[in-house]
């Protein structure tokens, strides 16, 4: 079980975009997801989102850095940025991502340096 929620209880059915950076020494790190028409904008009417939550067997990933995009003054997409800052923190996000991936059929690709 790996879900990602945004209001505690719903699980985002919409897979994210998810782009990662690292710093060459392997100290910090930073994850963007991007998702676009997220199930969660529908639902939110009457609940606030809060922060995105990462919910795996281990445990529980939080972040707070969430952002709304709008078209034309309607929901449209949400952006959250997961920081790491250090090494066990990576190698925790990492965990979770691979059984997130694995439990929607999802890869990994390596971008060219």
């Amino acid at each position: 079980m790996a879900v990602i929620q945004f209001i505690r209880g719903i699980n985002e059915e919409v897979v994210p975009d998810v782009r990662l950076t690292r710093s060459r020494d392997g100290s910090n790190g930073r994850a963007i997801f991007i998702f676009d028409n997220p199930k969660t904008l529908a639902a939110s009417a009457d609940q606030e989102i809060t922060g995105m939550y990462l919910i795996d067997e281990e445990g529980e990933l939080m972040t707070r850095d969430v952002k709304g995009k709008f078209i034309n003054g309607q929901p449209s997409g949400i952006e959250a940025y997961y920081v790491m800052t250090s090494e066990n923190d990576w190698e925790r996000f990492m965990r979770f991502m691979n059984r997130y991936a694995e439990a929607n059929g999802l890869g990994f690709t390596k971008a060219d340096s």
